[in-house]
């Protein structure tokens, strides 16, 4: 009897099918729902709600107001954004600020502080890709600003370099083209890229005016006319100014960048290797020159 039951059940299980999910059955009690459902409709309008356009992607143009006369048209276009989008943007960073910075040790005032020393605090972030160009120092904080710096900013004030100059410090406005601004941004990321320190470009045509003007400390002034432009200063705004020459930390005070240099202490050209901390230098001598020059 146990055999004839045991081929009886061998011969079934060569005529069924196999045994899958979808010939399995159910728990008891359980309820399959027919659809996802979507609000009061059950999913048959996927979404996109009763008639309309929206319902068969039917959209507008931009601006469109169903046959009204447009906003862009109501309104005349003011002269001042005209080329808005093309525009250099320097994001402030006051000296309050940059105060806090000094006082909470994120920057060491013992070494000249540029672009650089700044976005490694975490506190001031550049983006190159939106058309910043760097720092804009501002006067806000300016009566409680105690600290003897060497900065390098790419925009200020008359006020800001009186109270910066006016604590022993020194201040220069320079320029960087966004290519080297990619570099200062992210060290680490530049220089795990293998390639080598970029020269920096002269300012265009509308910016050069700035640069080269003494009275705003540009990088690009002559030494002399700057010496000049302190003692004025200084008088306008009735200081006593320090004299930088005697000061012990004149080194550091005077210390500035070549003007197609972008970082302190290497050259443009040069290859900075992390993993074998070594420095590449160029050898040829076109190339010397053309980062030279």
């Amino acid at each position: 009897m146990a055999s004839r039951g045991y081929e009886k059940a061998l011969t079934m299980l060569r005529t069924l099918p196999r045994v899958g999910i979808y010939n399995i059955a159910a728990n008891p009690g359980h309820v399959k729902k027919s659809k996802r459902g979507r609000a009061q409709h059950g999913g048959d309008k996927h979404g996109a709600g009763n008639k309309g356009s929206l319902a068969r992607q039917n959209y507008m143009r931009m601006g469109y107001e169903t046959g009204n006369n447009p906003y862009y048209l109501r309104f005349p276009a003011e002269p001042y954004y005209v080329g808005h989008h093309l525009r250099r943007q320097y994001p402030p960073l006051s000296l309050a600020k940059l105060q806090l910075m000094i006082d909470t040790d994120c920057l060491d005032t013992s070494k000249p502080i540029d672009l650089v020393q700044i976005c490694n605090t975490g506190y001031y972030e550049i983006k190159p890709q939106s058309k910043h160009y760097g720092v804009q120092l501002t006067d806000e904080g300016l009566d409680n600003f105690k600290a003897k710096i060497n900065i390098e900013v790419q925009w200020t004030t008359e006020p800001v370099i009186a109270a910066i100059e006016k604590n022993g410090g020194t201040i220069t406005t320079a320029f960087y083209d966004p290519h080297s601004l990619f570099a200062l941004t992210n060290v680490k990321k530049f220089l795990e890229s293998g390639e080598p320190i970029p020269k920096r470009m002269i300012p265009p045509e509308d910016a050069i005016e700035y640069y080269t003007n003494p009275k705003n400390r540009g990088y690009l002034a002559d030494p002399e006319k700057i010496s000049y432009e302190r003692l004025v200063l200084a008088q306008k705004y009735g200081y006593t100014l320090p004299k930088i020459e005697e000061d012990p930390d004149y080194k550091m005070l005077t210390e500035r960048k070549d003007p197609r240099q972008i970082f302190f202490g290497l050259e443009p050209g040069w290859i900075v290797n992390l993993v074998d901390r070594i420095i590449l230098k160029p050898t040829d001598p076109e190339l010397k020159e053309y980062y030279r020059t």
